[in-house]
């Protein structure tokens, strides 16, 4: 199989590159920016959010792949380029979407077919979600008139190394490392729905050649749920250390910027999502539990990961003076 990754220089499309190259296929990646590769790998240069360059640097190479991987397109605008080179040249075209594309449910766990947000939903707070729910919508509607060979592969909150965000892991590990306490919004009960980002490669690869796929949408996720203070603790436990909760009022901690945490359910309530589709349909299921899984980044972190930021703690700072305000105020009566 030969295939092409669009992204590949960072985080899920890093593994996926790796992933596919550790399983015998024949890789390409097409990015703006160098990173390592596996050996017999290629790199195309092309920053895809300049007019004009996917198809200068990709016309050449049209029928040279038998799968698209795409983890880097947010509206509809991204895909149309590659759609048009593609579409009757590959067998697979594989989206890399979010479970950021759903509603909030009160039947948990999230299905595929549960309901999603409006694709023209003029909420600047869903604007990811909904770039991706247009982006899935505009591929099921190719694969129905056209049989355009598209799948759409929602994925949870991913946790592991070589994430490029400092607010996820990074920060976390920072703190605990240095004995700053964490602030928790509210009770931290609220649960989150977490995949190793290397489970999220070999999902990926495993679509591949899978005709059952086409046409088909998957939620991604791990298989064990935690709260986000579950998270706190699993993380300390990862670093060797105790953490130092502060439970922050909700009122406090939904004006705090940058957010406490990272994870939106802190504020707005947990969700999961089924991934029996994926379990029933692939040759695939987890192979990390969240213990297991933030060992790993913290492994990572404490490597090679920890050189790659720089953590400024001014928020939580004042978030702490304001919480020894409130508490040092006279209380009527």
């Amino acid at each position: 199989m030969r295939a092409l990754v669009l992204g590949g220089n960072r985080y899920i499309g890093l593994h996926l590159v790796f992933e596919l190259a550790r399983q015998g296929v024949d890789v390409t990646v097409m990015n703006s920016h160098v990173a390592p590769l596996p050996e017999g790998a290629r790199r195309l240069h092309g920053d895809r959010r300049r007019t004009g360059v996917l198809r200068e640097v990709l016309e050449p190479h049209r029928d040279e792949f038998d799968i698209v991987y795409d983890n880097t397109a947010y509206q509809v605008e991204d895909l149309v380029p590659l759609v048009e080179l593609f579409r009757g040249r590959v067998q697979q075209f594989v989206f890399t979407s979010s479970v950021a594309v759903y509603k909030r449910s009160f039947v948990q766990p999230v299905r595929e077919h549960f309901a999603r947000h409006a694709p023209d939903d003029p909420d600047p707070r869903k604007a990811y979600g909904v770039g991706k729910v247009s982006c899935e919508d505009y591929l099921a509607h190719l694969q129905r008139t056209e049989g355009f060979p598209a799948t759409s592969l929602r994925v949870t909150h991913t946790v592991g190394p070589k994430t490029p965000l400092a607010s996820r892991e990074p920060v976390f590990f920072a703190r605990l490392e240095q004995g700053r306490p964490i602030l928790v919004p509210g009770d931290g009960f609220p649960f989150v729905h977490l995949v190793h980002v290397q489970d999220v490669a070999r999902l990926m690869v495993a679509v591949g050649g899978n005709e059952q796929a086409i046409g088909e949408q998957y939620n991604v996720g791990g298989a064990e749920i935690t709260s986000i203070l579950g998270c706190v603790r699993l993380m300390a436990r990862a670093v060797g250390v105790e953490a130092e909760g502060v439970h922050v009022p909700l009122d406090i901690a939904r004006r705090a910027r940058p957010p406490l945490v990272h994870w939106g359910e802190s504020l707005v309530g947990g969700a999961m999502f089924s991934i029996d589709k994926a379990l029933a349909h692939l040759d695939w299921e987890p192979s990390f539990g969240l213990e297991a899984a933030y060992r790993d980044s913290y492994a990572w972190f404490e490597a090679e990961g920890c050189d790659r930021f720089e953590f400024d703690f001014a928020g939580d700072d004042a978030v702490l003076a304001e919480l020894a305000d409130s508490r040092s105020r006279p209380t009527d009566g």
